[in-house]
């Protein structure tokens, strides 16, 4: 996975965002380079927990299906509580960046746990903080990571989805 290579499709509800990475699985784009992130922690339940079960986890919450179906499409996944930002849900290979970003101590410069995670893969942090406000704001991240080419390929088939916005960092 290109370190430098992303776009990033904000996403009002996780029907759209399901349906993106939908589009992107129809078209051939490779899932192991796509992430999600999100947050569910609007529940009338008091607990909100998942376990892992092989290399899939399980979620309990008001979003646990959304976040079910996702997890059986992409690999790699996460429950991170973020101070500033709350419980978030991290679907793809951002999950092993935030982990190692984490572990490196690379958390600096006032950035949080996923924000040194997407300035790790090239993201400016003017961004980050744009997509961090978009996920306080309730919203989704779609991310896809890969060659200029996969991203390019993917903003092209994420450009006809229902969108909130979409950028591209290389």
């Amino acid at each position: 996975m290109s370190n430098q290579n992303s776009v990033v499709g904000i996403y009002k509800t996780h029907t759209e965002a399901e349906g993106a990475v939908k589009e992107l699985q129809k078209s051939g784009f490779d899932m192991k380079k796509l992430s999600v992130v999100g947050k569910d922690y609007h529940t009338e339940e008091n607990v909100v927990g998942f376990y892992n079960a092989g290399d899939r986890m399980k979620y309990w919450g008001k979003l646990g299906a959304f976040w079910g179906g996702l997890w059986a499409i992409l690999f790699g996944s996460a429950f991170f509580v973020i101070p500033g930002l709350g419980q978030l849900v991290v679907l793809g290979p951002l999950v092993m960046i935030i982990v190692g970003a984490l572990e490196g101590a690379v958390v600096t410069g006032g950035l949080t746990a996923l924000g040194a995670g997407l300035y790790s893969i090239g993201i400016p942090k003017d961004s980050i903080l744009k997509y961090e406000t978009a996920l306080k704001s309730d919203k989704f991240l779609v991310i896809a990571h890969g060659s200029t080419g996969d991203v390019a390929k993917a903003k092209s088939i994420l450009e006809s989805t229902s969108k909130e916005d979409l950028a591209v960092h290389q």
